[in-house]
C-alpha cells in the first residue's frame, strides 16, 4: 500500500526499491508506525481523572480480604502477571517513570466558571505581523514599554533553552521602567513548552502578590504557551494551568482594571530586553541531574523519537534502501536520514515541483531512464553514453565525468 503511494507522490519507476522510495517520500514503515501508536496508547490512561475505572484496574497495593475491584492487577500472583502481559499491565509499568500532570477535573475547568467565561475581556493576545520589518515589530515593543512604564505596570519576559535534555528557563519582571525579579529555574526531561508554562506560573504568581499592579504584560516568542492557559481541554501540566488560572481569578477579582496582556516577540528581533533573557538561558550552565520521572508530553515526544532513530538505524544498517541509494549531505555536511516530520528532508528540499521531484527520485534511487538502468532491466537496448567516451552510461559518469553536462 505505502509502496504504491510513493510511487505516486515522487513519480518514481515502478522498480524502484520499497525502503528508499518511502524514505524519500516520508512515510515511516508500517510496523514502526503501529509500534509508535502501541507506545503512546500506553500512556493514555494517564489523562484520566484519578477514579476513573481503568486507574481502579491499574491498582497495584497489596491484595486485601474484600478488594473494591477483584480484577485490580495488585490482586494478581507473579505468575498471572507473567501470563497476562496485558495492556493494563505495560500501561501500569510505564506510569512509575511518568509525573502525573493532568487534573482535568479541576475547578477551575468547570464549564460556565472559567475565566474565559467570566473575564473574557481581562486578558488578550497580541501577535506579530509577520510582513511587517524587523525594525518596525521592535519599535512597537519599544512604545509598549514606554506606556507602560508607570509602578501599576509589570512587564515580563522569559525565555527557554533546552541542551543535554536540561530545560532552562530565565524570567525578567521589569516595573517603572526597571528590572524587578530575575527567576532561574532548570528541569530535566521536559519539553520547552512545558518549561515556558512552569515560568509563565512563578513569574505570574510573584508579580500578582505585588501591590498596586493594576496591568500585566507577558512577552514571550511562544505564543502557543500562552494560549495554552486559558485550554479547558486535557493538556499536559494542567496543574500549573490551574495554579495560574486561580491566580489570574484573584487578580482579576481585586479590581475591575486588572487586566493582563501576551505579546509575541520573536527571537528574529533582538528585541533588546528578550536579547538579554536569551542570553542568559544559552550562557547559564545547569549542573547534571540524577535520573528522575519524565512528564507525559515529553515522555510522548521520546517515544517518538525514539521510533524514529530505529527507522534510522535500520535505514542504514541494512542497507534496505537499495545498493544504488545515492547519500545526500545537509547545510552542516551531514549524511541526510530518513524522517516523516514535515514531509521528510528530500520532500522539503525539491516537493515544491512535480517534474524536479521525479527526476531526483529517479537520480537519488538509479532507477533513472539511463544506461546503467536499460543494461540492468532492459539488456537489448542502448546502454553506452551518447557522449561516445564511456562504454556504460552510469549515474556516476553523468554526474561527474559526461562532457554533456559540465555546464550544470
Amino acid at each position: 500500500m505505502q509502496r504504491r503511494a510513493a510511487i505516486w507522490i515522487l513519480g518514481a519507476f515502478k522498480t524502484s526499491p520499497s525502503e528508499g522510495i518511502e524514505a524519500l517520500a516520508g512515510l515511516i514503515l508500517v510496523k514502526y508506525h503501529i509500534q509508535k501508536l502501541t507506545e503512546r496508547s500506553l500512556i493514555c490512561p494517564f489523562k484520566l481523572p484519578e477514579n476513573h475505572i481503568i486507574h481502579q484496574l491499574m491498582d497495584n497495593s497489596s491484595p486485601q480480604p474484600n478488594p473494591s475491584n477483584p480484577h485490580a492487577i495488585g490482586s494478581l500472583t507473579n505468575c498471572q502477571r507473567n501470563i497476562a502481559k496485558g495492556h493494563i499491565i505495560d500501561s501500569k509499568t510505564k506510569s512509575y517513570g511518568i509525573f502525573p500532570s493532568f487534573e482535568p477535573l479541576h475547578q477551575e475547568f468547570t464549564p460556565g466558571q472559567q475565566i474565559s467565561d467570566i473575564f473574557s475581556n481581562r486578558f488578550s493576545f497580541n501577535l506579530v505581523n509577520k510582513k511587517e520589518k524587523n525594525i518596525n515589530c521592535a519599535q512597537e515593543l519599544n512604545n509598549l514599554v514606554l506606556l507602560n512604564s508607570s509602578p501599576s505596570s509589570a512587564i515580563i519576559v522569559f525565555d527557554t533553552s533546552i541542551k543535554d535534555n536540561i530545560a532552562t528557563s530565565i524570567a525578567h519582571v521589569h516595573q517603572a521602567g526597571s528590572p524587578l525579579i530575575k527567576t532561574i529555574h532548570h528541569a530535566s526531561f521536559i519539553t520547552s513548552s512545558e518549561a515556558e508554562l512552569f515560568t509563565m506560573r512563578y513569574s505570574i504568581d510573584q508579580v500578582c502578590h505585588k501591590d498596586n499592579i493594576s496591568k500585566i504584560i507577558v512577552i514571550t516568542d511562544s505564543m502557543h504557551s500562552a494560549k495554552c492557559i486559558f485550554d479547558s481541554s486535557a493538556y499536559p501540566l494542567q496543574s500549573h494551568l490551574a495554579a495560574i488560572l486561580s491566580e489570574l481569578r484573584l487578580f482579576f477579582n481585586k479590581s475591575q482594571n486588572n487586566s493582563i496582556e501576551f505579546w509575541k516577540c520573536p527571537s528574529r528581533l533582538k528585541w533588546r530586553f528578550h536579547k538579554d533573557v536569551d542570553k542568559d538561558t544559552k550562557s547559564f550552565k545547569p549542573t547534571p541531574s540524577l535520573p528522575c520521572k519524565i512528564l507525559w508530553d515529553y515522555c510522548r515526544k521520546k517515544d517518538s523519537n525514539d521510533i524514529i532513530k530505529q527507522w534510522k538505524m535500520c535505514f542504514q544498517a541494512l542497507d534496505s534502501e537499495g545498493n544504488n541509494f545515492l547519500d545526500l549531505v545537509d547545510n552542516d555536511f551531514n549524511t541526510i536520514k530518513p524522517s516523516y516530520i514535515k514531509e521528510g528532508p528530500w520532500l522539503q528540499a525539491f516537493g515544491h515541483s512535480n517534474s524536479l521531484c521525479a527526476r531526483a527520485t529517479q537520480a537519488i534511487t538509479n532507477h533513472a531512464p539511463i544506461g546503467e538502468y536499460h543494461l540492468r532491466f532492459f539488456p537489448n537496448k542502448q546502454f553506452s553514453c551518447p557522449c561516445n567516451k564511456y562504454p556504460i552510461e552510469t549515474r556516476r559518469h553523468i554526474l561527474h565525468e559526461c562532457q554533456r553536462f559540465n555546464e550544470y
